[in-house]
């Protein structure tokens, strides 16, 4: 009896040990589960789950797999990541062979600089009755300024009398048209024209859309809404790593601005004085923009946006975000030094 006392409390103890030794990978995650809800059959319907490197070692993603078909899971960004860096894993709903609730668990292996597993979770009710065709709002690439109209077809395939009374939006730059409902055997469908506005800001789309329906059980309905609307501006870097510098301390770098046709900056805004620009009154196809940053007193991450502003139009500028660590000398030596203990492990993974 107390030979099994023992060896169920070694068990306990390691497996203890070796879930506090994994938690220094699960900390890099910000969110480990997502609730869909419920979705169309058919309709494209993901998730980012987004980790970021907190650790001085660089950090490597061997592998990502699901315990179950009805989802699918990959490595959408970077599989090795230094300080700082981000990447996604990304989860699909399989809502095309599907149907019903359905929940997966993704795990991600990370081999470097310590082996660990971190746990994700997804779940959803995938209706078989309502489809979508295509499965999203697409708009593809779109110029900004332009307005672009992109036709789903929601069809219920059991009840006649299914209704779609409005659809919701949070983004402004999204109006619906509905086509009156057609009635074909058992169920009804409807023709819905999303249309994205020319005000609409330059940038990547991923928004959604709330069908409410007569239903009482389910009312609600999501579809997915993506595109890219390009700015004729392109900034070089869109992120600019100035690095770890002393208070006091002055950087220099450079912005590169470009256009298809001729154009001048009239203006660059940043609301940190610590940056100072330096303007050209001239119009031509690519500038060079110098910026000089000089650190203050105050220690600590920096994160800045720079806004950029052309005679291209009212709507058209562009966007840097700038980001350093201001640190003393004296702190600066530290930083390599503390660490961050597993349990259950003979070595440290240093923290940044």
């Amino acid at each position: 009896m107390l030979r099994n006392w023992t060896t169920a409390l070694v068990i306990l103890l390691v497996l203890t040990g070796t879930a506090q030794a994994q938690s220094w990978a699960q900390k890099m995650f910000k969110v480990t589960s997502h609730e869909f809800g419920t979705v169309a059959k058919g309709s494209k319907t993901e998730y980012a789950f987004t980790l970021q490197n907190l650790y001085e070692e660089d950090v490597h993603i061997a592998s990502v797999r699901s315990s179950c078909g009805c989802t699918s899971a990959s490595i959408a960004g970077k599989d090795t990541l230094k300080t700082w860096d981000t990447s996604t894993i990304l989860a699909i709903f399989n809502t095309k062979t599907f149907s019903g609730q359905r929940g997966a668990t993704v795990t991600v292996t990370i081999d470097k600089p310590y082996y660990a597993e971190v746990q994700l979770r997804v779940a959803g009710h995938i209706r078989s009755d309502v489809d979508f065709s295509p499965g999203l709002v697409g708009f593809g690439e779109v110029d900004q300024g332009q307005v672009s109209e992109a036709k789903v077809v929601v069809t219920n395939y059991s009840r006649q009398d299914w209704r779609i009374t409005d659809v919701r939006s949070a983004n402004e730059n999204l109006e619906v048209e509905l086509s009156d409902p057609v009635r074909a055997g058992s169920g009804v469908s409807y023709t819905m024209l999303v249309r994205l506005k020319g005000a609409a800001p330059a940038g990547y789309l991923q928004d959604q859309l709330t069908l409410v329906t007569n239903e009482s059980a389910n009312p609600r309905v999501p579809i997915s809404v993506e595109g890219r609307v390009k700015s004729p501006l392109e900034i070089n870097p869109g992120t600019l790593f100035l690095g770890s510098i002393e208070p006091g301390q002055t950087v220099t770098k450079q912005l590169v601005v470009r256009a298809k046709k001729p154009f001048k900056i009239t203006d660059i805004k940043c609301e940190n004085d610590c940056f100072q620009f330096n303007l050209k009154n001239e119009a031509k196809n690519i500038h060079l923009v110098p910026l000089v940053f000089t650190a203050g007193e105050a220690e600590g991450e920096l994160e800045q946006t720079i806004e950029i502003f052309t005679d291209l139009g009212t709507n058209v500028k562009g966007k840097c975000v700038a980001r350093a660590s201001v640190v003393a000398a004296a702190a600066k030596v530290q930083v390599a030094k503390p660490t961050v203990t597993l349990i259950g492990n003979t070595e440290d993974v240093k923290k940044k």
